[in-house]
């Protein structure tokens, strides 16, 4: 029986989808789905896709609608109890979809809303992309362990967000009237965080799979880890993400520790010479979280949840010891 749904958002790209398919086909599951969603792409990728993978189901758009978007319809055709999202700049390891089916099969009591594997770099083995997602009071999402020895991440444990470039997702719950989809405001950049955040308002978990695998190249999409491009949409969903799912009363406790995070990132973009693009980001951010489609995704706080936010609140501040982890 066929419990996962692989869905992969593409745009352009060809130079690594055929390898991304052939490592989940050639993997310990054997009874998996597959969709690939072609964002408009225009090197051939998708023909790629539809000529030799004739076991994938492929959704076209006719242009590019972002990563929110496109994942959000894999997610809508699938009907497998997990639905597992992966970029297409990565090759799985052989367990891959197996060891993130484990950890979900062993809740029973169905807490868990979603695990990330563990990237490691594709073209430097010996260090990690991602082990796991965290967000601290600073209003900074981060990636533990980037650059780190992959050795260094071998245990099972609870995260704050699930990178969504390669994780699992309990699919009942991203319907409508639980946790829900992905939010496509964001278009792209801290969607993740932003889910996994909201799945904790509600009162699930979200984990770290070590023995899940893949190999990531990284920014195949965007070109480069800084660039205007991603530098302005992140900071702008920066934003976004706090005053969607923060109470204001817990925005007036973390104020000090967010003014103080949004000036250090202002002056490292100015030395990076994207100064601009991220201050016109954060004002972006604020209109957007002000708009009518902004305040009609707003999580609204509920007295039956203080005790998650008390959580989340006390995760906010101790992950400020893990930034150097």
């Amino acid at each position: 029986m066929i419990r996962s749904t692989i869905v992969i958002p593409n745009y352009n790209g060809i130079r690594y989808i055929q390898a991304c398919l052939e490592s989940l086909y050639g993997g310990t599951t054997k009874e998996i789905a597959v969709i690939v969603v072609d964002n408009a792409s225009t090197d051939g990728s998708m023909e790629l896709v539809r000529d030799r993978f004739p076991e994938v189901r492929l959704i076209v758009n006719r242009q590019n609608t972002g990563f929110c978007h496109a994942v959000n319809q894999g997610i809508r055709a699938s009907t497998t109890p997990y639905v597992i999202l992966l970029n297409n700049d990565t090759q799985a390891e052989l367990s891959f979809v197996h060891e993130l089916e484990k950890v979900m099969d062993n809740d029973r009591d169905k807490k868990i809303f979603s695990a990330s594997a563990k990237m490691i770099s594709l073209y430097d083995k010996d260090k990690t992309d991602d082990a796991g997602d965290y967000y601290c009071a600073l209003g900074w999402a981060f990636a533990m362990g980037k650059g780190k020895a992959p050795e260094r991440y071998t245990r099972d444990r609870d995260i704050f967000a699930a990178c969504a470039g390669a994780a699992i997702y309990r699919r009942e719950l991203l319907e409508e009237d639980q946790v829900g989809l992905f939010d496509e405001e964001h278009f792209a950049y801290l969607e993740d965080v932003d889910i996994g955040y909201r799945a904790k308002i509600f009162g699930y978990r979200n984990r770290f799979a070590a023995n899940s695998i893949v190999y990531h190249a990284g920014s195949a999409a965007s070109g480069s880890r800084y660039n205007a491009f991603k530098t302005g949409l992140a900071s702008r969903n920066s934003i976004y993400l706090i005053c969607k799912n923060m109470p204001a009363a817990q925005i007036v406790l973390n104020l000090p520790f967010l003014i103080m995070g949004f000036l250090i990132k202002t002056l490292f973009f100015v030395r990076k010479g994207m100064g601009k693009e991220y201050v016109s980001g954060l004002v972006k951010g604020w209109k957007l979280s002000m708009s009518p489609a902004g305040r009609r995704h707003r999580i609204r706080s509920d007295r039956r949840r203080f005790g998650n936010y008390v959580s989340i609140q006390v995760e906010l501040w101790r992950n400020l010891a893990r930034l150097r982890d």
